[in-house]
């Protein structure tokens, strides 16, 4: 008898369109177009400090629930509009999570919530409201985990960033070498800047590797390099890594390294010893180093949604909280207008 020696352990096989089927179907107008290459362009600007604005990436942990999603964006984008002389707001976007063992995948992975994982209706929804939020006047932010998902929706992403999780990955690392978009490496969850350090140089190479093309084919990619990647200091199982010391520390080895010295603070992760209320003060630190004159520190990211906190889940969607994180808990809209306004008032000093 002849014995199975593939495919033991799979059992189910979806065909999924190709990037350019998905694309043609949910295309990109003129405008989201100029768009996304206006917004790139200006993050690029102040990641080598011809732009002295802040970038600050503030957002839900995670996209579920599209409506509130829409409702955030709303609020956001009246929000980025009164202070886009002093900073350069975009928003979280983020369809992905990585799981340190099993949990909800994201969006993309599993958009009704209830682990039938249809993967197809979530790349579809996550390109649809990537379009809405461009729509509102918002640049977009997202991680990126999966090497395939790039093809099916960056060509919607102002930013991307490479999670603490994936950084050392060789995998991320050529792919982000191919995107068309700043992006920032985090540290690792130890805490260790020499990793995030090797990406960014591995990432800046020409780079082959395996992917697929726009047509979904198992393909060699050759890439230029992506020049516009960065730091994020997110902390680490040693905690917290956004003092003044740790900046210093952190422009010194990307200096060495050869490398612009610009740097994203994560306000959340282990930099607020995971408990969201803590961001706040952590963006009062970076305020407090950005009065000093210190050009190093160029962005920080906030977790933030309609209703503070987060719910448990996995639970039934009908009882979930409207607008409320079922992923890491977030700061409330209130506390978001608040601190935002005063990151507005603390950036003063770089144009004065």
């Amino acid at each position: 008898m002849t014995k199975r020696v593939t495919d033991i352990n799979i059992t189910e096989t979806r065909v999924l369109p190709s990037p350019a089927e998905l694309i043609g179907e949910i295309s990109r107008s003129d405008d989201e177009e100029a768009f996304i290459e206006k917004t790139r362009g200006e993050i690029h600007r102040i990641i080598f400090g011809d732009d002295p604005r802040m970038l600050l990436v503030v957002g839900p942990c995670s996209i579920h629930d599209v409506e509130a999603g829409r409702d955030y964006a709303r609020r956001l984008a009246k929000l980025a509009n009164q202070v886009s002389d002093r900073l350069l707001l975009v928003m979280r976007v983020y369809f992905e999570k990585p799981r340190t063992t099993v949990g909800w995948k994201g969006m993309i992975m599993d958009p009704d919530l209830d682990n039938s994982c249809d993967i197809f209706k979530g790349l579809r929804m996550a390109r649809s409201f990537l379009s809405e939020v461009l729509s509102a006047g918002l640049p977009t932010a997202t991680e990126l985990l999966d090497p395939i998902t790039p093809q099916y929706i960056a060509d919607l992403v102002s930013w991307s960033a490479i999670g603490a999780r994936t950084t050392e990955s060789q995998t991320h690392r050529q792919m982000a070498s191919g995107l068309s978009m700043p992006l920032g490496f985090k540290n690792g969850t130890d805490g260790n800047l020499r990793t995030a350090i090797n990406a960014i140089k591995a990432a800046s190479q020409p780079q082959t590797f395996l992917g697929i093309s726009s047509e979904g084919k198992a393909s060699s990619l050759t890439t230029n390099g992506n020049p516009n990647c960065h730091l994020v200091l997110r902390g680490g199982s040693k905690g917290p890594n956004y003092s003044a010391q740790h900046v210093a520390e952190a422009r010194e080895t990307l200096t060495k390294a050869g490398l612009v010295p610009a740097v994203m603070v994560d306000c959340s992760h282990d930099n607020s010893n995971k408990q969201a209320e803590n961001q706040p003060l952590v963006l009062d630190d970076i305020l407090e180093q950005i009065a000093t004159g210190d050009p190093t520190i160029i962005g920080c990211m906030l977790e933030s949604n309609i209703h503070g906190n987060k719910q448990a889940f996995p639970q039934p969607r009908a009882e979930l909280d409207y607008g409320v994180s079922i992923t890491d808990a977030c700061l409330d809209w209130a506390t978001t207008e608040a601190v935002i306004s005063k990151a507005y008032d603390g950036m003063k000093v770089r144009f004065s």
